[in-house]
């Protein structure tokens, strides 16, 4: 089934922004769930390294004991 019409630079906009439109629609619905998961993924992390880092110090620290004679 040959068509003889031509594709027109019109024809092409059209499309694309059409397939644009469509994704970024998808991208600003998703866009809130993303960033919160970055911000609780950002969380998480820094507060692991605050924990393994109070723990490492613990551990290194020297216990200073001072008598009176």
């Amino acid at each position: 089934m040959a068509t003889t019409t031509k594709i027109t630079r019109d024809d092409l906009e059209a499309k694309l922004r059409a397939v644009s439109g469509d994704i970024d629609d998808k991208v600003d619905a998703a866009r809130p769930k993303i960033v919160g998961g970055a911000v609780a993924g950002l969380v998480l992390a820094l507060l692991v390294a605050y924990l393994l880092g109070r723990r490492r110090g613990r551990s290194r620290s020297a216990v200073v004991e001072i008598r009176r004679v």
